[in-house]
This record gives C-alpha cells, structure tokens and sequence, in this order.
C-alpha cells in the first residue's frame, strides 16, 4: 500500500515533488485497476497542487459525493451521467488542503445493498464490503494513500476490515454531509481509508485544520474497556481471534485491559438503529422511489418496499431511545479512555452476492462516536481481519492515537 505519511515526509523535506508523488499513484492505477475495478470514473490529466499539507496525495471520492468536474452517479443507472455544478464541502476542503481528486471510487446503489463489481485486493473471490467498496479496495491494492467514503450503518470500518486497510469513522458531523447523498441524515457520517493509522491522522488534521488530530499522545497508560456487544449476536472464530491478539498485544504494550459491560440503553438503540435508517431512506429517496421504483437496485427496491409502513410513531419512539443512549455515554466511558471491539463479524464473505454484515458498527454509527479500524490478524485465504478503536463523542484525537498504539502494539506483538 501507499503510505500517505511516508509521501507527505518526503515532498516535505524536498526528496519527492508533488507530481512524482501523484504520477505514483496514477501508474499504480493504471496497473492493478483492471483487475480490481475500484474506480468508476478517473480525472483526466490529474495535476499535482504546488502548495498545502496534501500536495501530491491522490485521493478517490466516493460516487455519492458531488464532484464539479466528474459525474456523480450514485451506483444507479437513474443518475447516469450526472453532473453537477458544485463540488461538496468535504471535497473543497481536500483540495484546499493540496489534495488532487483522481476519480470516483464504487458505491453499492445509494450507498445501500446492492453489491458493486469491485473486488477484494487481498482475496478476489471474496468481497471488499460495502458500501464504500471502492474507496477501500483502492486504498487496499495500493492504487491510492487516500480515499473518502460514508458510513450509514458499517460502510466505512466493515471494508476496511475485509480488505485490511486503516480508516476512520470520524465523530458525526465532524466531516460535513453538504453535497452527500443522503440516506439517512440522523446516521450518514463521512469518513476516510489510508493505509496507516497515522495517515488517517495526518489526512483528517489536514483537511479539518486541527493540528491535534494529528499530534496526540497519552502522558498516562491507556484504558482500553473491551466490548463484545453480546446483542448484536455470535461472531466467527476468526474476528475473535482478532479481538483476543490486540487485547494481548494492547496489554504486553502497557495498557490496562479489562472486559466492559455497556449500559443496557445500548442494547436499546443497537434494535432500533434501522428504525431511524430505513424511515429516513424513504424521505431521503422518495423521489427515486415514486419516479423510478423499477430502475432503483434490487436489494434496495426490495427493502424499500418491506418498510413502506414504518409508523412515524415507531420513528418518533427510535429517536427517544437514541437520545437516552447517546446521553449514556458518559457512564460507559467513565472508567476508560477507549473502547475496543469487532470490526465485523468475520473475515469478508465469499464471493460478490452480499457486502457483508454491518450488525457490529451501527450501533457505534448512531452514537455518532468516533471508530477506527486497525487491521490485527489474518484469516484462512489470506483475508485480513480488523478491530475497531471506539472513543467518545468529539474525541477524534484520542480515538487515532489509541488506535497507533494499538497498531504498534500488533507490530510488536508479531
């Protein structure tokens, strides 16, 4: 993989230019995108910016994020070819940051159920998740150091796990959605795939302009609380394979470690989660829905249809629960600096029919905290399994620097 750091260092210290930094990138496009089908339209003639902390990073921008001069289609064949006028605001805040925009990554149709053709760099007959699948594959075969994707339910950490890359589901908001594609605006979070932990880190202090999301340590041991959210359900051997090694390796490395009850509202809102998410998709897409229900993807068109008579009552009542969860945070964290938990529930799944299964990220995706994965262990087919670092609402910082303790703690360790 290409690691952001190591790039930004050397065009830093005059070693690299800018455009020897991007021509990387784009020659390694060029050579594996054939294969792995992770862009669904590339820049032409992508330069190099000449100044900001990102000039020389090639960065691949989820297909349901506007762009001024790449279509945005969405994954639908209802918004083929479509252009629009205006790049969104997190795509302004790359730029302005140095960073190039080489193209649009794959998305499943409106960032939703149905698989993209893209495939998994450490295992093709597997599948790179959803529904940042392109944005995660091109990170994981080395084509680019940076991608953009969004998490409405587990699209960011779930094909970061399966295809063994670093990304971060930053706190709610701390992205703007402006110029997104809206599924569900109580859960849509945009977030990024790198190959490092201190890549996600120095991109997001970047394109924010916080230097501490970068520059955090601990002056104390960490506190790491290990959760198996029992509710979501069983996990294969594999990701519990996972979760044991880096709650060793954390340990060896000087953390306290100990098991974590979470308060029982979590529960809670882990049930009600795609209350709030397929109510607010028919809002979100009803236009799609009532002009173009046979031309919306199968899987999505088939849910959609299954939860037309979502009560607003039972909506209503899902926003109370999510507001007493999201109130009990401070009782879960109260004696640790992190959480750590299961990415997913085993490595990916074989073949493209399904992305996988996001049961063990949506409850952290509508707390609105901040989760990293860090790839820990590798399963049978050489397929990577991750586990994800959870921080309280707004700690963004400490989230990254637990989460390169944790990914040093695993070099170490092996």
């Amino acid at each position: 993989m290409i690691s952001l750091s190591d790039l930004k260092r050397r065009i830093d210290r005059g070693e690299l230019s800018p455009d020897a930094a991007l021509t990387q990138s784009l020659e390694a496009i060029e050579a594996q995108e054939k294969t792995i089908g992770a862009f669904v339209h590339r820049a032409k003639a992508p330069r190099a910016a000449a100044q900001g902390p990102l000039r020389g990073i090639a960065v691949g921008i989820k297909d349901i994020i506007d762009t001024s001069d790449l279509p945005t289609e969405m994954g639908s064949p209802i918004y083929r070819g479509w252009q629009p006028r205006a790049d969104a605001s997190v795509v302004m805040m790359l730029k302005r940051a140095g960073a190039t925009i080489v193209g649009k990554t794959t998305t499943t149709a409106f960032a939703a159920l149905d698989p993209t053709a893209t495939l998994n760099p450490r295992n093709r007959g597997h599948t790179p998740g959803g529904s940042s699948a392109g944005s995660a594959a091109a990170v994981g075969a080395g084509m680019i150091p940076l991608a953009v994707g969004t998490q409405t339910g587990g699209s960011v950490i779930r094909p970061a796990t399966f295809c063994g890359v670093a990304a971060i589901k930053p706190s709610y908001r701390l992205l703007p959605t402006v110029g997104v594609k809206c599924y569900s605006w109580t859960l849509d979070t945009v977030g990024l795939f790198a190959a490092g932990v201190d890549d996600l880190a120095l991109a997001l202090s970047a394109i924010t302009g916080r230097p501490e999301l970068a520059e955090h340590h601990f002056t104390k041991p960490l506190r790491i609380g290990v959760v198996t959210q029992d509710f979501a359900g069983p996990v294969e051997a594999a990701s519990d394979a996972a979760l044991r090694i880096a709650a060793s390796a954390a340990e060896r490395a000087g953390a306290a470690v100990r098991v974590l009850k979470l308060p029982d509202i979590f529960a809670e809102a882990w049930q009600i989660h795609p209350i709030i998410q397929d109510s607010e998709a028919h809002r979100a897409l009803a236009w799609e829905y009532a002009a173009h229900h046979d031309e919306i993807a199968p899987k999505l068109r088939a849910k959609m249809d299954e939860t037309a008579g979502i009560a607003p009552s039972a909506y209503q009542e899902a926003l109370g629960i999510t507001a007493r969860a999201r109130a009990a945070e401070a009782e879960a964290f109260a004696d640790v600096d992190v959480m750590l938990t299961y990415s997913a529930p085993g490595a990916a799944p074989k073949g493209l029919a399904s992305t996988g299964d996001p049961r063990l990220n949506r409850l952290w995706t509508l707390l609105g905290v901040p989760c990293v994965n860090v790839p820990a262990d590798v399963a049978d087919g050489g397929l990577p399994v991750g586990v994800q670092i959870v921080a309280r609402f707004g700690e963004d910082a400490t989230a990254l620097a637990a989460a390169r303790f944790l990914e040093n703690a695993l070099r170490s360790f092996r």
